[in-house]
């Protein structure tokens, strides 16, 4: 099954994005090196990654098709440099990518996350870029007002991490608008797949799998009914790369998700299932402040881009636990 979703995702490798020299930052972490390993094959990938979260590890897969840059992104000069040595498309990926460090931190999460990206977005300003794509966060938009939330949908932010991620896309929309920099926003939602930090903070989905397998009980604080829009690495993967090629995405923000809302009682059915284990389950108070309901509109994505996602929760859970227990 993993073998085949791979196969998927190169099928919707657009033909614009085939034969290039691109850029990822970021191409250490997750979901960056599930971007890389999809170019790589068929492009001049370099990857800019300090390895602050990220690790080789992930690139194991490409690390022979790659130029790997042990790097920051707030090096203005460094990114000024990578991208003025002829990179066409550049994934900006790299970020300070937790809302609790972003509390305890938030000078760094700035420096990272607005800095770096002024750096990146400055780069491309002088250069001959022909796509950046900003990979922004669902955070954005906060508590829901309506739902499904659409790209229109009031943006609340409430960490400074979510804070960084909106002024970044905000840069990224004013270089287009006043620079003529080709940049598109893309919104994730809860993105989970195979490499995938296993922490406490990372997606439910990670989290579940690694304790399943630990055989140690999870915990679902509250009723279990509040839902989540879980979307598989490869459909994301497969909207990003899509966003960097389609004509219609320059100066625009698309949601990207399966645009459906699943329970946590109904993912911890799916994961009891897929496994084929026992799962404990530990019910706790509900955390103060936690979001009920969430899952996206991906109406303009589907329009614009051609974006389908086709990976249901069933698989994607299957795919993501035989790499967890891959080894």
């Amino acid at each position: 099954m993993r073998r085949r979703l791979e196969k998927n995702i190169m099928k919707q490798l657009p033909a614009e994005i085939k034969g290039k020299k691109v850029l990822v930052t970021g191409g250490a972490g997750f979901i960056g090196s599930h971007i890389v390993d999809s170019l790589s094959p068929e492009n001049q990938v370099v990857v800019l990654d300090n390895l602050f979260t990220g690790s080789p590890a992930n690139l194991a897969g490409s690390k022979d098709r790659i130029k790997f840059i042990n790097g920051d992104v707030r090096d203005k000069q460094l990114v000024k440099d990578i991208i003025a040595d002829g990179i066409e498309f550049v994934f900006h990926l790299a970020a300070h990518a937790n809302v609790i460090r972003s509390i305890a931190d938030p000078y760094t999460d700035m420096d990272i996350n607005i800095r770096g990206t002024l750096n990146v977005l400055e780069a491309c300003r002088s250069s001959r870029v022909k796509r950046l794509v900003y990979v922004s966060s669902a955070a954005v938009y906060g508590e829901a007002k309506h739902l499904p939330i659409d790209e229109e949908h009031p943006l609340n932010p409430e960490s400074p991490y979510a804070v960084s991620k909106m002024t970044a896309e905000k840069y990224c929309l004013v270089y287009h608008k006043v620079f003529g920099v080709p940049a598109a926003v893309v919104r994730c939602f809860n993105i989970y797949g195979p490499r995938q930090n296993t922490g406490a903070y990372a997606n439910a989905i990670s989290i579940f799998l690694a304790k399943v397998k630990k055989d140690e009980p999870i915990t679902i604080y509250g009723d279990g009914e509040q839902t989540r829009d879980f979307v598989f690495i490869g459909d994301a993967v497969a909207g990003i790369l899509l966003a960097a090629t389609r004509p219609a995405s320059v100066g625009g923000v698309f949601n990207i998700a399966n645009g459906a809302a699943t329970s946590i009682n109904r993912l911890v059915e799916i994961i009891h299932k897929t496994t084929g284990r026992q799962v404990q389950v530990i019910h706790a108070a509900a955390k103060a402040g936690e979001i009920r309901h969430s899952f996206a509109s991906i109406d303009r994505a589907v329009k614009a881009l051609g974006y389908r996602p086709g990976t249901d929760l069933e698989n994607g859970i299957a795919a993501t636990w035989r790499g967890l227990n891959k080894g």
